[in-house]
């Protein structure tokens, strides 16, 4: 994925159908909160200058410094980055805390959100999914209660099973332009009870009424 939220040699991701601006804003008061940060609710100024484009500065500074990130820091940022609206910048929530709390917990805790979530957090779980497997590069930013590493591999299979259902059976659009780019669609990518559901899967791609969804499932099957 380039850095405007592109996937080179690919459409790309359309925006979200639903409008959620307000519920991140609250999300990310909740990270500058939880963070002790200090950001002034100022009006907007006259080159677009907002509060949340003010909260985003605040926490690149605090990546860069360096931060001892709490239990409630990792609850924080997790909901930041599921209910960002912009598929690139959710990374500035994902990126410090797989480097304070490892990459299982921050998959464990995504694969919840798709689980269990709306739709449109399942939505946002996969556009964050996209940055979970990163390398570790924030050497400043650690847990308070630091873990065991865990490279997370059965977390990945579990979700790339539970994305294939949500998939075939969950018809909200934006579930399923979310889900689509990062689901393996080979059989020899699951177990033999659900080559079936990858086979439903790319016939429901192929004949969805979303042009997004159709255009990406010929690159990812081949045509």
């Amino acid at each position: 994925m380039t850095e405007d939220g592109r996937t080179a040699g690919f459409m790309a991701l359309p925006g979200r159908t639903e409008d959620r601006r307000e519920v991140f804003a609250g999300a990310l008061g909740d990270v500058v909160r939880v963070l002790g940060l200090e950001v002034a609710a100022e009006p907007e100024s006259a080159d677009g200058i907002t509060w949340v484009h003010r909260a985003r500065a605040a926490l690149r500074e605090v990546w860069r410094e360096g931060a001892v990130l709490s239990d409630e820091a990792f609850d924080a940022l997790l909901r930041a980055a599921v209910h960002d609206p912009n598929p690139s910048f959710n990374r500035q929530f994902v990126e410090p805390a797989l480097n304070a709390f490892g990459h299982r917990r921050v998959q464990a805790a995504l694969l919840a959100y798709l689980r269990t979530g709306t739709d449109p957090e399942r939505a946002g779980a996969a556009r964050a999914w996209y940055w979970s497997a990163l390398s570790l590069r924030m050497p400043l930013v650690r847990a308070e209660h630091p873990a065991a590493a865990d490279d997370g591999a059965d977390v990945v299979m579990e979700w790339y099973e539970v994305a294939l259902r949500e998939f075939v059976h969950n018809e909200h659009v934006d579930v399923r332009r979310c889900v689509l780019p990062l689901l393996p669609l080979r059989k020899s990518s699951y177990p033999p009870e659900l080559h079936d559901l990858v086979d439903e899967a790319v016939a429901i791609a192929r004949s969805h009424p979303d042009e997004y969804i159709r255009h990406r499932v010929e690159h990812q099957v081949g045509g």
